[in-house]
């Protein structure tokens, strides 16, 4: 009972702790778009991307509770935000009606999730595949978030608003403990005096 209480607790607190994230999301757009202004030609989504991917791909590394490696989240949250972006807005006519965010925020959210998921610890195995086929799904539903909360989409931002980001960001945090359960990965190693009372 005690071990199952302290597993959920666990859980809990990753998830929490992960979904403070969300902040980076915006954090992140706005910093980009001080950078490369409005996304409105390739280069400016390149740029305006992969700013954006450094300060996000930095926050989820500090928020995952030890599951996702820096030197390797980092980097492929850059490239998968640079590319993405890119891909995405051009897409979509760099567009800002609903159904153009939407499929940009499918299509950076496509390439987003598959340099994330290959960036998940090796431990994840195939599983890391359900990451990056929820990617595409969660930033159109972002994107379509925000956009229904009247927030001013037409200035052609890096990455939704802070309502979009944080209920993208929570479900994220769950499909992140399903995939990479806290107890398991911070359960202390058996000694070998442990080893023998239990043999």
């Amino acid at each position: 009972m005690t071990h199952t209480t302290t597993s959920r607790a666990s859980t809990i607190r990753a998830w929490l702790l992960w979904t403070t994230s969300f902040l980076a999301l915006p954090i992140g757009g706005y910093a980009g778009t001080m950078i490369s202004g409005r996304i409105d030609d390739p280069l400016s989504a390149v740029i305006g991307g992969a700013t954006a991917g450094l300060i996000i791909g930095n926050g989820q590394a500090l928020t995952s509770s030890h599951r996702v490696r820096p030197l390797a989240w980092i980097p492929a949250t850059v490239l998968g935000m640079g590319a993405g972006l890119a891909l995405g807005a051009a897409a979509a006519g760099y567009g800002t009606a609903l159904p153009d965010l939407a499929l940009m925020g499918a299509l950076n959210g496509l390439v987003l999730g598959f340099a994330q998921a290959r960036a998940l610890p090796r431990q994840v195995g195939r599983h890391r595949w359900i990451w990056a086929a929820a990617m595409p799904a969660l930033w159109s539903l972002g994107w379509t978030v925000t956009t229904l909360a009247r927030i001013a989409v037409d200035q052609q931002f890096i990455v939704f608003g802070a309502s979009g980001a944080l209920l993208v960001t929570a479900i994220t945090g769950l499909i992140l403990n399903r995939l990479l359960p806290v107890p398991l990965l911070n359960k202390p190693a058996m000694s070998p005096t442990n080893a023998k009372v239990q043999s």
